[in-house]
């Protein structure tokens, strides 16, 4: 996947390496690559419409968000013939046919339309005829889209409402801009993207549940946005983003994917609006990368993002001086949840040196040796139904072995010593609620009118359920990822990774 460095910088210097997912088909998802951390200096304090990072301030996290198109034989895999359902050719499939293809009967559709189609379809030509790659391997692709173009070009001059062939093209230019030389001016990136755009508009228009086609849209307008730093022009186009990423979405809610997408262009809007729309447009996107979580516990990718845009949210409600509700986050919570998600996407990909580089600076924020503490209201050990009134806020800590309860007791006298001195010991109550990673079954929230007042959370163990309470619903999120951040690492082997994090 090709990488950029991103425009929204976090406050302290902190800039998020976001990571994005690449171009789609209708079949399959590319897996893009972390190119190396660079060091990045802070950037001078500006207005509240522009912010960023502080002059004074030392440490940096870098940002990637960059999307890399489908590769030839993806594009190529995702043209169906109207004929045969949803069958998919591969790209020697679809050349072998070319010929074939041309000695089909002629258009129905009138002169006119398929003199205007063959106008536009000559326009693209010209586009993606003229780029040029600055290596042999990236011609040799080149020369292979070329010849897919040809072919979307006369399926639509035989008819122009082939909505599969039009967004198959769309997947063309896409690949065909990454394809273009950095030196090139004729044609320019943006330019192949404009008409990519226009071929996914259309498509969309024929095929209003083209969900894959919202998506890449979406992605191309993204790419566009990008090349516009932080003016007017590029909010419009992040917010035209946004968009298309709610649309493919709707169509279809089982896809992490957009949403880490649509948070990461949130994240990137909230950059350039006015200071008073940014916090509404920083936490949206916070939702969506929570989301995307939630659909994939192990998507390293939104986890990371969360913990970049936790921190820029810390940054920004400390340099306003706080909140004044309590149950809101506190900064200094903002900062060990964005170092809860940071950690854990190391622990999920340690071979990562974005995640290594932006953990080294965000560790000490952890509450070590411990990955999360906090308080939760919780009942008498083995009572999970007893009265309201027996239930007590307790401290908690979460590590990489299990959640654990905290019971702190005061000394008392117990015995006396031979000089006959008394001697003060602790009356350490062992029974505490404890619940080990590996007895999990599962974590959810639950709204029980048995519990006490609050953020209820139920903890489904091999033993039975554990029932707890949390002050609010925000910090209820924070628990629940937590927990279920914990538990999938154990899953994927990588405990002993988390445990080198936290206890050094």
């Amino acid at each position: 996947m090709s990488e950029t460095t991103q425009e929204s910088e976090l406050q302290n210097g902190f800039q998020p390496q976001l990571e994005s997912e690449s171009k789609v088909d209708s079949q399959t998802e590319s897996e893009p690559e972390t190119k190396p951390v660079e060091e990045l200096k802070p950037e001078p304090v500006v207005t509240d419409a522009d912010p960023k990072p502080e002059e004074d301030k030392e440490s940096s996290i870098q940002s990637n968000e960059t999307s890399k198109p489908a590769s030839t034989d993806q594009i190529a895999r995702t043209e169906l013939r109207k004929d045969e359902g949803n069958r998919t050719f591969t790209m020697r499939e679809l050349l072998s046919e070319l010929k074939s293809d041309e000695d089909d009967a002629g258009s129905p559709y009138s002169q006119a339309s398929t003199q205007q189609q063959s106008y536009q379809n000559n326009a693209a030509m010209e586009l993606i005829n003229s780029v040029t790659s600055a290596d042999e391997e990236g011609r040799s692709r080149q020369r292979i889209l070329v010849y897919a173009a040809r072919r979307y070009a006369t399926a639509l001059e035989r008819n122009p409402e082939d909505f599969d062939a039009l967004y198959n093209w769309a997947l063309v230019l896409q690949e065909s801009a990454d394809n273009v030389s950095p030196d090139s001016t004729s044609p320019s990136k943006d330019a192949l993207l404009e008409e990519a755009c226009k071929k996914y508009d259309e498509a969309t228009r024929l095929c209003p549940t083209l969900h894959d086609a919202f998506y890449n849209w979406a992605i191309a307008i993204s790419d566009r946005a990008k090349m516009r730093g932080r003016t007017k022009e590029a909010e419009e186009l992040w917010e035209q983003a946004t968009k298309n990423y709610e649309k493919a979405v709707q169509l279809n809610w089982n896809t992490p994917q957009a949403l880490n997408n649509w948070g990461l262009a949130l994240q990137e809007l909230s950059a350039i609006v006015p200071a008073r729309e940014k916090q509404k447009i920083v936490r949206t996107a916070i939702s969506k990368f929570r989301a995307a979580i939630q659909l994939q516990f192990d998507f390293h990718r939104a986890i990371y993002n969360l913990g970049t845009v936790l921190y820029g949210l810390a940054e920004d409600t400390l340099r306003t001086g706080g909140s004044t509700n309590p149950k809101e986050v506190s900064p200094n919570e903002l900062y060990s949840q964005s170092a809860i998600y940071i950690a854990a996407a190391h622990a999920l990909k340690p071979t990562y040196s974005v995640y290594s580089s932006a953990l080294r600076l965000v560790r000490s924020m952890l509450p070590l040796p411990h990955l999360k503490d906090g308080y939760l209201t919780a009942p008498p050990v083995g009572n999970t139904i007893a009265p309201h009134s027996d239930w007590k806020r307790t401290e908690f800590f979460l590590n990489h072995e299990a959640l654990q309860q905290v019971i702190r007791v005061e000394q008392k006298q117990v015995f006396r010593s031979l000089s006959g001195r008394t001697a003060d010991v602790a009356n350490i109550d062992k029974r505490a609620i404890r619940v080990d990673i590996p007895d999990i079954v599962s974590v959810s929230a639950c709204a029980d009118l048995t519990l006490p007042p609050g953020a209820g959370l139920c903890i489904d163990t091999t033993h039975g359920p554990v029932f707890l309470v949390a002050d609010s619903w925000e910090y209820l999120d924070g628990w629940l990822d937590a927990i279920r951040l914990v538990y999938t690492i154990y899953a994927r082997g990588k405990t002993d990774v988390l445990a080198g994090i936290i206890t050094g």
